[in-house]
């Protein structure tokens, strides 16, 4: 077990995860946790002062990563410079790395916004979070694309292709889920990747 207060905490936060990926919040206890966790009652009260405290501490930090995964997408992409190749980069570094998207964590986003123990206003702005940071740098990416090479043909407003991007992402996770498999996660993006390189 790890002795660092810092570590003891992450380790509560891994466990907590885990289980309410699999269980759901409202069916996953202190004392599951604990189990899970290999901690104590009272390493878990140091650090969280409810189970509603670590449900929001645990939304918080997923927001975070997946903000760090969008974030290696953009470093990724940043090394094209033609606009067009940038988005297409970035998108082409999600294909690559699908089957590491869902090996890596289930969608805890689903959990938040169906359990009613989750849903409240500090998690939900967590999530928004989330959305709107996909948004804005995707969209971004999108509009440089589009002003780079310009169409008289009709194209979808870059919020609503980032919003989609979000969406596919999202929606993936479930098929992956059902279907035991990373796969559908690949599919999904690549079809999407398709779709955004014949708007050009």
């Amino acid at each position: 077990m790890p002795r660092d207060g810092g570590s003891t905490r992450e380790h509560l936060l891994d466990a907590a995860e885990r289980l309410v990926e699999r269980n759901g919040f409202a069916a996953t206890s202190v004392e599951m946790i604990l189990s899970e966790a290999g901690s104590s009652k009272g390493a878990f009260f140091h650090h969280f002062t409810s189970k509603r405290a670590l449900a929001h501490a645990l939304v918080e930090r997923y927001v975070t990563a997946d903000l760090g995964t969008l974030a290696a997408g953009l470093q990724a992409a940043s090394a094209e410079r033609e606009p067009k190749a940038r988005l297409l980069r970035f998108l082409d570094h999600f294909v690559d790395r699908s089957a590491a998207l869902t090996s890596e964590s289930a969608c805890l986003y689903i959990a938040v916004l169906v359990e009613q123990d989750l849903l409240d206003e500090q998690n939900s702005a967590q999530v928004e979070r989330a959305i709107l940071g996909w948004r804005e740098s995707v969209a971004a990416l999108m509009q440089a694309a589009f002003t780079a090479a310009p169409t008289t043909r009709p194209r979808p407003a870059p919020e609503d292709l980032a919003d989609q991007l979000f969406a596919v992402i999202e929606g993936a996770f479930l098929m992956c889920r059902a279907a035991g498999s990373p796969e559908p996660m690949r599919r999904q993006l690549l079809v999407y990747r398709q779709l955004v390189a014949a708007l050009f």
